[in-house]
């Protein structure tokens, strides 16, 4: 399926629309089948929406006891530390909002690198329906580095793991910053019900252009290799990253 791409005026419309997306997703879901299950993005730009959500009106139109969340990808430190993925959401949205703390499934980085992945591979099989090793996501809010990654999944080779699992462990270096990782893999969000991109920023307008017309190239861009098997997948762009469109 083509990719749905809408382009907005700045970065506070973009934060806006994906926060009443997630509203209505949220609801339908709940609706439908009586739970809503999204991976969430680290970043400035899921930042903003995760301010609306924590605040009314739309705090008070997410039906909270039935969502689920766990994150797309999360640096292996603790849920304190400045670059915890966790953290971010825990500071501006979930420590306002009446979620369960059993409906957030966070990655518990503190863990050593192999308990972390079997935690979070036993995290996602107890919420899979029969016959399954994850479940079947509602939502998978995902963003875009200036070098083409998604979540965790970065440029080179393309590994075993990604086809077969749905969680693996990752070290890279993105902005000169190392960090060992967690990522669930293309297998997980191609097979969600809905996947949006977040991207704002002219620093990223090159790999959004690379992303949606080049051709397929999912080693070096690898937000190529989200393509929903039987979903929607949706870019939410602000002007300045969308410059090149």
């Amino acid at each position: 399926m083509a990719a749905q791409v809408q382009i907005f005026a700045d970065a506070a419309a973009l934060s806006e629309a994906a926060a009443a997306l997630f509203v209505t997703e949220a609801q339908t879901a709940v609706s439908n089948h009586q739970r809503f299950l999204v991976t969430l993005s680290g970043g400035t730009t899921p930042a903003a929406m995760f301010r609306l959500l924590a605040t009314p009106p739309l705090a008070n139109q997410v039906p909270w006891p039935h969502v689920h969340l766990f994150w797309g990808d999360e640096r292996l430190v603790p849920p304190d530390d400045p670059g915890s993925n966790y953290g971010q959401a825990h500071e501006l949205l979930l420590r306002h909002v009446p979620i369960p703390p059993y409906n957030i499934h966070r990655a518990k980085g503190e863990l050593s690198t192999a308990a972390v992945v079997a935690d979070y591979k036993a995290q996602l099989a107890a919420m899979a329906e029969n016959g399954r090793f994850f479940p079947r996501f509602d939502l998978a809010i995902m963003g875009l580095g200036s070098d083409g990654h998604t979540a965790s999944l970065f440029p080179g080779p393309i590994r075993e793991e990604e086809q077969t699992e749905a969680v693996m462990a990752v070290t890279a270096v993105y902005e000169d910053r190392p960090a060992h990782r967690l990522t669930l893999t293309p297998l997980l969000f191609n097979d969600a019900h809905h996947v949006l991109f977040l991207v704002a920023g002219k620093s990223k307008a090159a790999a959004v252009t690379a992303v949606l017309h080049d051709p397929h190239a999912p080693e070096t861009w690898p937000a190529q290799r989200i393509q929903p098997t039987d979903g929607i997948v949706s870019w939410y762009l602000d002007q300045p990253v969308a410059s090149n469109q």
